[in-house]
C-alpha cells in the first residue's frame, strides 16, 4: 500500500478511535473520566458566570476578544459531547443541544443578536437539571432532598435572569427609570419577590403584562422553593404495577396499589 494511502487509511481509524476516547471521558467511572467530567461542570459554571456579568462587561475593551474565546470553547466541547455520542441524530434531538446552538450564535454574533443574549442563562437551568451534573457532582445527593433543593433554586435563579434581561431589552433607553441592567434587575427582584416598592413602575400594557407574569412566576417558583425545603422526601422508583415514581424511603408497599416493592439504597 502507498504511503498517500497509509495516511488516508490512519486518518479514517483516528475518528473512531477518538469517539470511543470521548465516550469513555463524557460516560465512564473510571477516576479520569470523572475527574475530565469535573472540568467540564467548572467550565460550565465559568461560561454562566460570563452570561450573567455581560450587561455589566459589554463596553470593555476585551469583550470581543473574550466573547469569541468563548465560543470557540463551546464550539469545541459540544462537538465533543456530539462525538461522544452512540447516535448523532438522537444527540442533535435533545433541547439542551439547540439551546446550546442557540448561545453559540448569540456568542458569534454578539453586535446582531446582543438583545437576546440573556437568553444563555437557561445553560444554568439545563446544566443543573442535566444527568451529566447529577452522575458527576452530585453523585451523593442523587435522587435526594437536595438533588430537589438545587433544581427549585436553578430555576428560581434562571427565571430572575431572564426576565431582568426581558424589562432590560424592552425598556432601557426607552423608560427613565430603567437606566441600565442594574435598575432592570432591581425591578424583577422587587417584582418577582411581591415587595412592589412602586418607585419603578413599567409603562403601557407590555409593561403591565410582564410585570404580572413576573409577580405570577415568582410566588410559583418561590413555592416550589419552600416545598423542596420543607415536605417529606420521596424517592423515585417506578411501580412495575401501577407507575407510581414517588414513594417513601423507607416503603414496603405501594401507596397506590399496594404492590410490594423492594426500593435499592446504599444501606
Amino acid at each position: 500500500m502507498s504511503a498517500p494511502a497509509d495516511r488516508h487509511a490512519d486518518r479514517r481509524r483516528r475518528l473512531p478511535r477518538l469517539r470511543v476516547r470521548l465516550r469513555e471521558l463524557y460516560h465512564g467511572n473510571s477516576p479520569g473520566a470523572v475527574r475530565f467530567r469535573y472540568w467540564v461542570i467548572v467550565l460550565d459554571l465559568l461560561l454562566i458566570s460570563f452570561f450573567i456579568a455581560t450587561p455589566f462587561i459589554r463596553g470593555n475593551t476585551v469583550f470581543l476578544a473574550v466573547d469569541y474565546a468563548i465560543a470557540l470553547v463551546l464550539a469545541v466541547e459540544l462537538t465533543a459531547r456530539g462525538l461522544a455520542s452512540t447516535s448523532l441524530l438522537r444527540f442533535l434531538r435533545r433541547p439542551s443541544v439547540w439551546l446550546d446552538v442557540f448561545v453559540l450564535l448569540t456568542l458569534l454574533f454578539p453586535l446582531w443578536l446582543f438583545s437576546l443574549a440573556f437568553l444563555r442563562v437557561v445553560r444554568l437551568w439545563s446544566l443543573v437539571h442535566s444527568d451529566f451534573f447529577w452522575e458527576t457532582v452530585g453523585r451523593r445527593y442523587d435522587d435526594t432532598r437536595w438533588e430537589d433543593i438545587a433544581k427549585a433554586g436553578a430555576t428560581l435563579v434562571t427565571f430572575l435572569f431572564v426576565a431582568t434581561g426581558f424589562v432590560y431589552t424592552s425598556f432601557a433607553g426607552r423608560h427613565p427609570q430603567i437606566g441600565g441592567y442594574l435598575d432592570a434587575l432591581y425591578f424583577t427582584v422587587t417584582t418577582l419577590s411581591t415587595t412592589g416598592f412602586g418607585d419603578i413602575i413599567l409603562p403601557g400594557t407590555w409593561g403591565r403584562i410582564l410585570s404580572i407574569v413576573i409577580m405570577l412566576s415568582g410566588i410559583t417558583l418561590f413555592v416550589r422553593l419552600a416545598q423542596a425545603l420543607t415536605r417529606p422526601h420521596k424517592v423515585r422508583f417506578n411501580c412495575p404495577s401501577c407507575g407510581l415514581m414517588r414513594h417513601d424511603p423507607d416503603a414496603v408497599h405501594c401507596k397506590a396499589c399496594g404492590l410490594l416493592i423492594n426500593i435499592p439504597n446504599e444501606d
